[in-house]
């Protein structure tokens, strides 16, 4: 049987993304709770957070949309695939802990705030996430554009995403990006 390149590194992207999402997973987490989500979006799912990401960016930042979230929702279409990696905004109820900037998780809570916890769960996940790609040799990059679009689109309530666009082409797609914000 003869494969071609564009099926092979289909099925690389994938198997990579999966390996990504499973190293997310299995991450360390604070406290002792698992409160992950990931999911894997390619095609029209794909696509339509782009433009969620343009819609985002216009209403975040009007005509300098393309100097950040334009830019990144062009590199999501270009990428064979994307990996969100999200915590959901839990209190963890650690007592003495006040690494949020209150006193306690219900003071947090009132004001509006998110448990620290859940940054450094989405962090470590995400970290443990790249070094796949990375291994793999396929290209990524973390986006909080990604991840604030995301947000809006429903896939999970109440959840903090960070995205993560993953490639293989012969040129790094997240290199030279050329529009940069302030």
């Amino acid at each position: 049987m003869l494969y071609k390149s564009d099926y092979l590194e289909q099925n690389a992207i994938l198997n990579t993304a999966a390996k990504m999402c499973a190293a997310a997973r299995t991450a360390p987490k604070a406290h002792g709770k698992d409160i992950l989500h990931t999911l894997v979006l390619t095609g029209e799912e794909k696509e339509l957070l782009a433009q969620k990401m343009e819609e985002v960016g216009i209403r975040e930042m009007g005509d300098k949309m393309n100097t950040w979230y334009g830019r990144d929702a062009n590199n999501v279409r270009k990428a064979q695939a994307l990996v969100l990696i999200g915590v959901e905004q839990k209190y963890r109820n650690v007592p003495y802990c006040g690494y949020c900037g209150f006193d306690n998780c219900s003071s947090c809570k009132k004001a509006g705030g998110n448990c620290a916890f859940a940054y450094v769960d989405l962090g470590i996940a995400v970290s443990s996430a790249v070094t796949i790609a990375a291994n793999d040799m396929v290209d990524s990059r973390v986006m909080y554009s990604v991840g604030k679009a995301a947000a809006e689109m429903n896939y999970v309530q109440n959840v903090l995403w960070l995205g993560i666009p993953i490639s293989v082409s012969g040129k790094n797609i997240f290199f030279d990006r050329g529009i940069f914000h302030d």
